[in-house]
C-alpha cells in the first residue's frame, strides 16, 4: 500500500528528498509544506540579483511549485507553517498564512528540513527602515525594492564572512561606496587560514571596499531610515543601506517541541534519522557525525542539503545508504570563483601553490600531519578537482611539489 509521505520545508533540502522520493515511489502520496512563497532557490545568487548583475530573480528558482505539482505529482502548499509535530499521532499542525485556517494533516513518514534563518543581532536601531539581513528571495526583494525607491550612495556590510564579502561585491559592483565591519580580527576568521583573509581583504581593497575589522558596532541611527553605523569605539560610518551578515541558526523549534534530540541543529545519524526512527531531518538544520573527519558538525551549504537529502529519502523508501559525502563549498565575488573541499579544522600547515600576494588564482591546501584536510582554490578548479582527491584518499604529499605550480597537479596523486 503507497505511502503518505510529508515534507517540512521546500528549500534545497526539502525539493531535494521531494524529487528522490517520488522518482523511487512513483505513486506514493507526497506533500511539501513550505512557510514562505518560493522552493529550491539558489541563494548564492541572491547578493548579484539584488545588484541587477543577474537581472531576472526568477532565474534563481531551481524550481516551481506550479512544475513541482505539474511535472512531478508532489503537492507543494505554500505559506503553510507548520507549528506542531505530533508523533505519537503521526500528525502536523499547519497554519495556512494567507487564509488564517489551521488544519492537521496525517503523514505515514516524516522529513524535516526546516533549513536556517539569519541572526537579527540585538543591536538598537536594527529596526530601521534600511536594515536587512539576506537570506531568501523574499530578503532580496526588500533589498531590491528599497534601492530603487532611495538614493543609496553608501552601503555598509555587517560581518565579512562568505555572504558580507559577496554582497559588499555586488554592491560596489552597483558603484555604491561599501564598508565592511568585521567585529574579528580578520575577514573570513571563523572559516579560512591568515592566507586567505589576507588575499580577500586585499582583493577588497583594490576594488575600492573600505574594510574595518576589530569592530563592533553599537547601533544604527537615523529617523525613520538608517543613515549612520555607530561602532563600539565611537566610529560612524555612513550607511543609506545596511546588509547584516553574522550567521545564520538552524530552525530547531519544531524538532525540540517534538521530543526529537537538539544540539545545535536536530541531531541525525548516518542514514539521516533523527532520535525518533520514524522521522528523518536534512540541510542546514541538522547536526549528523561526519566520517571522513569523525567529528559532529552542522553544515551550511547546498550540497549537504542536497546531498544529505537523497539520503534521508532513501531511508524513507526502505532503501539505507549511509552518508559519507565530502563537505564542499563556493564563493563568488568580482571575477574570483572560490571552490572549497573539505574542513580545514584542526590544520597544522598550510601550503600555498600560486601567486598570493600579486595574481588572482592560487590555491592553498590544508594539511595534518602531512596529509591535505582540504583546500581553497582561487580560480583554481584542477587544484579543487585534485585536492578532493587527495583529501577522501588521505594522501600524505610532498610539500615542494604541492607548492610548485611548474608540475602538474595531477601527478600528486600517482
Amino acid at each position: 500500500m503507497p505511502k503518505k509521505y510529508v515534507i517540512i520545508g521546500g528549500d534545497a533540502a526539502g525539493m531535494s528528498a521531494a524529487s528522490k522520493i517520488r522518482r523511487m515511489q512513483p505513486d506514493s502520496e507526497l506533500v511539501v509544506f513550505e512557510k514562505g512563497q518560493h522552493i529550491s532557490f539558489a541563494a548564492c545568487g541572491i547578493p548579484y540579483w539584488i545588484s541587477d548583475v543577474i537581472e531576472d530573480g526568477s532565474k534563481l528558482q531551481v524550481l516551481t511549485p506550479e512544475i513541482a505539482r505539474e511535472k512531478r505529482g508532489i503537492d507543494v502548499r505554500i505559506g503553510h507553517e507548520v507549528t506542531q509535530i505530533d508523533a505519537t499521532s503521526n500528525t502536523i499542525a499547519v497554519n495556512n498564512l494567507e487564509t488564517g485556517e489551521k488544519i492537521h494533516e496525517a503523514y505515514d513518514v516524516l522529513l524535516i528540513a526546516t533549513g536556517a534563518r539569519a541572526v537579527v543581532p540585538p543591536i538598537p536601531g536594527v529596526g530601521h527602515d534600511g536594515v536587512f539581513t539576506l537570506r531568501s528571495l523574499a530578503d532580496g526583494q526588500r533589498i531590491k525594492n528599497y534601492i530603487a525607491e532611495h538614493e543609496i550612495k553608501h552601503a555598509t556590510i555587517i560581518g565579512g564572512g562568505y555572504i558580507g564579502l559577496e554582497t559588499a561585491a555586488a554592491l560596489r559592483k552597483q558603484g555604491m561606496d561599501v564598508t565592511v565591519l568585521e567585529m574579528m580580527e580578520r575577514v573570513l576568521q571563523r572559516v579560512t587560514a591568515p592566507e586567505i583573509s589576507e588575499f580577500y581583504d586585499r582583493v577588497h581593497k583594490e576594488e575600492g571596499v573600505k574594510i574595518c575589522c576589530g569592530v563592533g558596532v553599537a547601533s544604527f541611527a537615523g529617523n525613520t531610515n538608517v543613515e549612520k553605523v555607530i561602532c563600539s569605539n565611537g566610529d560612524e560610518y555612513a550607511a543609506d543601506l545596511v546588509v547584516v551578515g553574522v550567521g545564520i541558526v538552524p530552525n530547531v523549534e519544531l524538532a525540540d517541541a517534538a521530543g526529537l534530540e537538539v544540539n545545535n541543529g536536530i541531531v541525525v545519524d548516518q542514514f539521516a534519522r533523527t532520535s525518533d526512527h520514524d522521522i528523518v531531518a536534512a540541510g542546514d538544520c541538522t547536526n549528523h557525525h561526519n566520517v571522513l573527519y569523525d567529528i559532529n558538525i552542522r553544515l551550511e551549504s547546498v550540497q549537504n542539503a542536497t546531498d544529505q537529502a537523497r539520503v534521508a529519502a532513501q531511508t524513507l523508501c526502505g532503501k539505507e545508504k549511509a552518508y559519507d559525502a565530502l563537505p564542499w563549498f563556493w564563493s563568488d565575488q568580482y571575477d574570483l570563483k572560490l571552490q572549497i573541499a573539505g574542513l580545514s579544522q584542526g590544520y597544522d600547515e598550510v601550503i600555498v601553490r600560486g601567486d598570493r600576494d600579486n595574481s588572482r588564482s592560487f590555491a592553498a591546501f590544508y594539511l595534518r600531519g602531512g596529509v591535505v584536510i582540504a583546500v581553497d582554490a582561487v580560480n583554481k578548479a584542477p587544484e579543487f578537482m585534485v585536492g578532493k582527491r587527495l583529501i577522501t584518499g588521505k594522501v600524505a604529499v610532498d610539500k615542494m611539489q604541492l607548492a610548485d605550480e611548474n608540475i602538474p597537479i595531477k601527478e600528486l596523486l600517482t
